[in-house]
């Protein structure tokens, strides 16, 4: 069965032309390049079962790359109420 992506209503698969389970970090950063995005957003579920969303201003290609491969620090004592913020560091990774 042949897939036609470009009838997709999501805009990211019909740039990147492919199932979104199969989306690389290459193409991210293609569409986002592209886009002139200049915000991604991480969402998440969180411990009262609310979707919430952390957002991060693209200022460079290189800073780009870097959330996406390793993730942001972030405070997560503001994130998740049982933990202390003597131990928040966290890093928040794409998946």
């Amino acid at each position: 069965m042949t897939q036609h992506f470009n009838l997709n209503p999501n805009p990211v698969v019909r740039f990147i032309g492919k199932d979104p389970s199969r989306f690389t970090k290459d193409d991210i950063i293609r569409f986002i390049s592209a886009n002139s995005i200049r915000m991604v957003n991480f969402m998440y579920p969180a411990d009262d079962n609310r979707l919430k969303t952390l957002n991060f201003v693209i200022n460079s290609a290189e800073y780009l790359d870097s959330i996406l491969t390793f993730g942001e620090r972030v405070d997560g004592s503001s994130l998740f109420p049982f933990i202390k913020a003597g131990n928040s560091d966290l890093y928040v990774i794409p998946r």
